[in-house]
C-alpha cells in the first residue's frame, strides 16, 4: 500500500478496533495467472496482550467450497486481506483556499487496512463448526433473542458444513491508512466537514468520513498537555 507520512495511521489498537467493526474483508489470492478476490465475513483472532507480544494472532473467515479461489491459491503462499472503511468524493469547491489562490483539485478520502499473511485452507469439520459457532454467537449478541447454530437441525448443520472451507490468514504485516484531508490546512479540512454534511445528508458513508475527520481536527485542536 501506499502510505505517505500524513495518511499512515500507526495506533494498533485503533487499527483493530477498525478491522472488527468492519467484520468482513476482501482477500486476494494468485492462481498462477492473474490475482482473485472473494469478500469474506472475517474474525481477527488475536492474544489480549498482542501488541505486547508482537503476536499480530490470525484472520479467520470462510467461502464456499464451490468457489475455487482455495484450490488455486498456493498452500502456504502470501495472500492479502483488503478492510474497507467509509470513503467520499471530495470537492475542491469545500476547501477555504480555492477563494484565495484556486490552486485545488479534487480528490478522494478513505479508510483502508491491509492485512498480509500465509493462507492456510481448512476442510476439518471441527474447525469449521467452531469457527461458524463463533461468527454466529458473534453477529447475534446484540440481538434480544439470538439465534445459535445449535438452533437448527444437526444434519442440517453438518451438510451446511459440508458446503464451505475455512480461510486462516497468519498476519505478518499490518498496513493501514486514514486518508482524511491531513495534507491540507484546518480551514480546509473543517471546509470539507461541512461540505460533506450540507450536501450528503443521506449518504451515510460521506458522513462517516466527516465524523473521521471531524475528529482528527479536534484531536489537532487540544493543547498538548491535554
Amino acid at each position: 500500500m501506499y502510505l505517505p507520512r500524513h495518511f499512515t495511521q500507526t495506533d494498533l489498537a485503533e487499527i483493530a478496533a477498525f478491522v472488527d467493526a468492519a467484520a468482513a474483508a476482501d482477500l486476494v489470492t494468485f492462481d498462477g495467472t492473474r490475482p482473485v478476490a472473494t469478500r469474506l465475513p472475517v474474525i481477527w483472532d488475536r492474544p489480549a496482550d498482542w501488541i505486547q507480544q508482537g503476536d499480530n494472532g490470525r484472520l479467520l473467515g470462510h467461502i464456499a467450497i464451490a468457489n475455487d479461489q482455495w484450490q488455486t491459491a498456493q498452500p502456504g503462499a502470501q495472500a492479502l486481506a483488503i478492510v474497507h472503511g467509509p470513503q467520499a468524493y471530495i470537492s475542491p469547491a469545500w476547501y477555504e483556499s480555492k477563494a484565495r489562490h484556486g490552486r485545488v483539485v479534487p480528490t478522494w478520502n478513505y479508510q483502508v487496512v491491509h492485512l498480509t499473511g500465509t493462507l492456510t485452507v481448512h476442510q476439518d469439520s471441527e474447525w469449521l463448526r467452531s469457527f461458524v459457532t463463533r461468527l454466529t454467537a458473534l453477529h447475534e449478541s446484540g440481538r434480544a433473542h439470538p439465534w445459535a447454530v445449535t438452533d437448527a437441525p444437526p444434519d442440517y448443520v453438518t451438510g451446511q458444513l459440508r458446503a464451505i472451507v475455512g480461510m486462516e490468514l497468519q498476519i505478518s504485516t499490518i498496513e493501514a491508512k486514514q486518508k482524511l484531508s491531513q495534507n491540507r490546512s484546518a480551514a480546509d479540512q473543517a471546509g470539507v466537514v461541512h461540505g460533506l454534511r450540507a450536501e450528503h445528508g443521506d449518504d451515510l458513508a460521506a458522513l462517516a468520513v466527516a465524523d473521521l475527520m471531524a475528529a482528527n481536527l479536534e484531536r489537532e485542536e487540544q493543547p498538548a498537555d491535554a
